[in-house]
């Protein structure tokens, strides 16, 4: 295990370095960063505690190095700086978090979450990373090699509830194994989860969806009593029978449309690509949509597979079973859109990310009702658009994902040709409406009101969508069309 320091992190760090020495302040490397460099893995988030007030000395650090200073926690006395470097790459962002040693560094070391955060190295020894003394109390470093999390006392979980998520995502990012103690201490102290924050909840459930294989560890999630701490609305969608048509209950189904949601978006035009993901309709430019970030961290991957994990949470209260014995759940895409959006409003995301979330969930079966007759109409296609805005193109994959969590092992191939078939052929028909109606605008609010007499409202923004549907689905061309529909609205309207 050979451990690396870039020239642009030992630079950062040289500074640092430098200025807690002439302040004569204690100060080592701990955390993850020690992890990640003795894995040789990149990242830009450096922990550091120091034998002083670290909010003190961060901001003196700030001010030192021209970087900004940003409170983190007050009681515990955390504090970060925020530095961004042009030099080599411009705009390269780093954060280096301090923390306050109270009784020296290995009592420190003692109070982490797992041994392998709990590495240290004194910051003197910087120039010679690759040789230096590690501070290594609870053999993390053995736990490094052999892919092991331990947390590292029996009450780790009870100093901070918000380590139980981390274990299980740090197990998801590294490909490492919780060890047994570990999990038993989980499983007791699960529902501890409950008194955590929702901001660091999100943080933790989005950086395990980020993973491309999330969906194995909800069911670890699950398996630890986890999941349903996070999200309880969970619980009643366990053993909720589905109609023939479906191989799992409602609650193995979400995860399940999680696994396949990650199967269509990481195994499309790869290598091993299979029968099944052959058929999926091509889409330009699908893997940069669904890695665009919404926000800091959270991309569009992360939100489909959250709607995903949530897009038949209401079928438990929407359950009905007809006198021939046939099963609906019928409501349940609008009443889940409501409960998904009050998890994660609860969650603390975003209105933006929520909206987003509620749309392709409320959304998710528009496309089989669309083309339950044959083929969709111009105008329904133009609709749906219209009507899922941005996550258009997520509700499609979302659809496929849910078909293929529905059957499952039984999927018949033809029946899934079909259903891909149809899909291509929406995403076709949009597309030659948007080249239908962008750039070209035939009348503007100012032609209704100059021609017509109209006064400026809601009325005008309500005929200029009805003309851009009408020249989306091909049916007009002209402004002197666009202007008689106009004019066919109003007398409708004034004959009634």
């Amino acid at each position: 295990m050979k451990p690396f320091l870039k020239q642009q992190e030992a630079s950062i760090l040289t500074k640092v370095r430098d200025f807690l020495a002439q302040e004569n302040i204690d100060s080592y490397l701990v955390g993850g960063y020690v992890r990640d460099t003795l894995l040789c893995r990149p990242t830009r988030d450096i922990d550091i505690a120091v034998a002083a007030t670290a909010p003190e000395v961060a901001r003196k650090v700030a001010t030192a190095l021209n970087a900004r200073y940003v409170p983190l926690d007050e009681v515990n006395e955390i504090a970060r700086v925020v530095l961004t470097e042009d030099d080599p790459t411009p705009g390269t962002r780093w954060c280096l978090d301090f923390s306050t040693i109270r009784a020296g560094i290995e009592e420190n070391l003692s109070h982490r979450d797992f041994t392998i955060n709990a590495i240290s190295i004194n910051l003197r020894e910087l120039d010679r990373v690759s040789t230096a003394h590690f501070i290594d109390p609870l053999e993390g470093k053995k736990d490094l090699e052999k892919g092991l999390i331990r947390a590292v006392s029996e009450t780790a979980f009870q100093e901070d509830p918000a380590r139980l998520l981390r274990a299980v995502r740090l197990a998801a990012e590294y490909g490492f194994t919780i060890d047994e103690r570990t999990e038993a201490l989980i499983q007791s102290d699960g529902q501890l989860l409950r008194q955590v924050a929702g901001e660091r909840v999100r943080e933790e459930l989005c950086r395990l969806l980020s993973v491309q294989n999330a969906a194995p560890f909800l069911y670890y999630l699950d398996h630890l009593g986890l999941l349903t701490a996070i999200i309880p609305e969970l619980t009643p969608t366990k053993g909720v029978e589905q109609p023939f048509e479906h191989f799992w209950d409602v609650f193995q189904h979400s995860i399940e449309t999680v696994a396949a949601l990650e199967r269509l978006l990481e195994s499309r035009g790869s290598e091993q690509e299979d029968a099944t993901l052959s058929l999926v309709p091509g889409i330009p430019g699908l893997p940069e949509h669904f890695e665009e970030e919404v926000s800091s961290g959270v991309t569009r991957a992360v939100l489909g597979k959250l709607a995903a994990l949530l897009h038949d949470i209401a079928k438990p209260q929407s359950k009905s079973v007809e006198p021939n014995g046939r099963t609906r759940f019928l409501g349940h895409t609008k009443e889940g859109a409501v409960m998904a959006g009050n998890i994660l409003q609860r969650l603390r995301f975003s209105t933006k990310e929520t909206k987003m979330v509620q749309n392709m969930i409320q959304s998710h079966l528009r496309l089989w009702q669309m083309g339950s007759d044959g083929k969709p109409t111009h105008r329904a296609i133009y609709r749906f658009f219209r009507d899922t805005g941005d996550v258009g193109t997520d509700v499609i994959i979302l659809t496929l994902a849910d078909f293929l969590a529905a059957r499952g092992p039984d999927l018949e191939m033809e029946e899934w040709k079909q259903h891909c078939h149809m899909m291509q052929y929406i995403w076709s028909e949009h597309e030659k409406e948007d080249a239908r109606v962008v750039p070209i605008k035939l009348i503007d609010g100012h032609d209704l009101i100059t021609v017509f007499g109209l006064e400026p409202g809601p009325r005008i923004g309500q005929l200029l969508e009805a003309v851009r549907e009408a020249q989306g689905i091909g049916e007009i061309t002209t402004r002197e069309e666009a202007l008689a529909l106009a004019q066919r609205q109003l007398d409708r309207e004034r004959a009634e």
